[in-house]
Parts: C-alpha cells; structure tokens; sequence
C-alpha cells in the first residue's frame, strides 16, 4: 500500500505541472486583459506605470514560473508563517489580485468559511439522504418506495439547480415568507438567536445543493445493490443462516460501496469549488461567487490560482478513492 501511494504520489506531480502549464496559459491567452478595467480617465503614462506593477508585461514563461513559484513555495511559507508566528515568507512576493490589488490567498480564505459551511453542509445531508434511499430501493426493487425513490432522483438531477432555487425562493420566501432570499454573509453566530438565523438562512441553498447530490449518489447506490445482491457469495451467505440484517449491511453493503466511494469522493472537490450558479442565485459571498466576480473583471491571478486549487483536490481525492477501495475490499491488493 505504501509503494503504491509513494507511486501515485510521485505520477500526480508531473500531472499538476501539466495542468498547472495548461490552466496558466489557457486563462492568459484568454480574450480580455485587466487594462480594460483601468477607467479610461486615467492617463496613459499612469496606465503604462499599472500594468506593469501588474508583470502583464512581463514575458508568459516568466509570469508562469513566477506564478507557480508564488503558488508552491511563498504561500505555503506564508501560511507556516501564519500559524507559527514565524518570518520564513517576509518579504517575498505573493500572488496579487488585479481586482483588489490584496493577496489572492487571503481573499480565498475569507471565502473559505461561507462556501464549507452551505455547500459542505448540502453535501453532508445529501450523502446522508441518498446512501438510504439507494440501499433500500434496491433491497425493495420495484416497491413503491423504490418507485418514488426514482422519481426523487430523476427530478432531482433533471432540474438545474438555478430553477430549483428560484421555485424555493418564490414558495418559501416571497409567498410564504418562512426563510430569506438573500444569504447574510456578515451573520455571526454568537448565540442560540443568532444560530437559529444562520440555520434559516442555510435551508433554501443547502435543500437546493443536497436534493441535486443526493439524486446522483442514490442511484449509484441503488445500482450497486442491485448489483451484488445477485451474487453467489449472497447466496452462500444465506444458505448459512445468516440474518437478513447481517448479508445486507455487512456483506453487500461494503462491496457495493466501492463505486459509490469514488463518486463521493470525486464530489468533495465541489464542495472547496462552491456551486456556482447556487451561490449567485442566494448571494452566498462563496468561491464559486469569487470565481465569477474575477472572470468578469479579467483578475487572472485569480482566475488561474482557483482553478489549480481545484485541478490539486481533484487529484488528491481520486488518490484517496483508491485508497479507500483497499479498505472496504479486502480483494483488492496494490503492489
């Protein structure tokens, strides 16, 4: 086991510079440019003097290795520095927002907080939603409940998730006035008032988010089952006398995990990416937000270091679902 994560370990770093070089070059060749955001007032000597506190005039191979120098070794430092009241990081340059002309870094963090605490949340609940529905729609194939577990998933991977939202709203918030429209990012959870507040303000984006999560995750989880509970060892197990319960829950359900493992896993990337239609449609100040404000102002620094961070944690979990396949089956072995 330890081969193979050292193997795989050593196989993604040239992987990411590859993606690093592809997203890098993609976004700066990309039709736009931070002067159009200069107003036009400006004069020309002080626009010339901008761009070029910017580097845009810098030659691409050395913004790239600068960048990626910036996102590997300075930020990593900066955040050492951070947690250990240490000056490794001082007075090296860090990667800059064009827009806000602050650390891209320190925004991201600033938005951390809002987007794990909707969109990881509505992940949680739909992962705790479909695992359930999926297990016993299989176990009660073609029941009522297997019926309307079908029709829950076909609505909620059907429908886009910027109608789902509106029809919240108009219901739930404009017709029977029970939750707001608007996430308030400045909320501070202090007490029990202000915790029930939060929560309220939580319900319309995180029903959104976990009804269209749980819709994918119940079928695959259906789907397995069904798989496995026609095979021999299913068999075996019951001519042995084994109870219902224990064949179910201790030997399908673990081999029909392997699948649904991956697409979990796979999904938890999304969560740090934030949903972004979801976060314009309830104002959720999140990454996803951050991700659209920046394309729109041309902020290539950030534009570029979102979506490393994003191609990084795709990397890893898909590491970390092939891990986790050794653990629930006990047939799989990595050299």
């Amino acid at each position: 086991m330890l081969t193979f994560i050292l193997r795989r370990i050593l196989t993604a770093v040239p992987t990411l510079l590859l993606i690093s070089l592809v997203i890098f070059f993609l976004v700066d060749l990309a039709p736009g440019s931070p002067a159009s955001e200069i107003p036009l007032t400006v004069p020309a000597e002080v626009r010339a003097k901008i761009l070029e506190s910017m580097g845009v005039n810098d030659p691409v191979y050395v913004r790239y290795f600068l960048w990626l120098k910036q996102f590997v070794w300075v930020e990593p430092l900066n955040f050492f520095d951070y947690l250990f009241g240490t000056t490794f990081a001082e007075g090296q340059q860090r990667i800059i927002s064009y827009q806000t002309r602050s650390p891209v870094f320190d925004l991201i963090v600033q938005r951390i907080p809002q987007t794990m605490t909707v969109i990881g949340t509505a992940y949680l609940v739909g992962i705790l939603i479909a695992l359930p529905i999926g297990i016993y729609s299989a176990y009660r194939q073609y029941s009522w409940f297997d019926q309307a577990g079908t029709f829950f998933a076909m609505v909620g991977f059907s429908v886009p998730t910027f109608f789902t939202g509106v029809l919240l709203i108009i219901i739930f918030a404009v017709k029977l006035q029970w939750f707001p429209s608007i996430y308030d990012t400045t909320l501070k959870v202090t007490d029990w008032a202000s915790f029930l507040k939060q929560v309220r303000q939580m319900a319309l984006p995180v029903a959104v988010l976990a009804l269209f999560n749980a819709a994918s995750i119940s079928r695959y989880m259906r789907s397995s089952m069904l798989d496995n509970l026609g095979q021999d060892y299913v068999r075996t197990a019951r001519a042995k006398g084994m109870s219902e319960r224990t064949v179910v829950l201790q030997h399908v359900l673990r081999n029909s995990l392997i699948p649904v493992v991956t697409v979990i896993a796979l999904g938890i990337p999304s969560i740090f990416g934030g949903a972004i239609i979801t976060e314009q449609v309830f104002k959720v100040n999140g990454l996803g937000a951050a991700l659209i404000g920046a394309i729109h102002a041309n902020d290539l620094p950030m534009v570029q270091t979102l979506t490393f961070i994003f191609a990084i944690l795709i990397v890893t979990f898909n590491l970390i679902a092939d891990i986790l396949y050794g653990i629930l089956d006990p047939r799989i072995r990595y050299a």
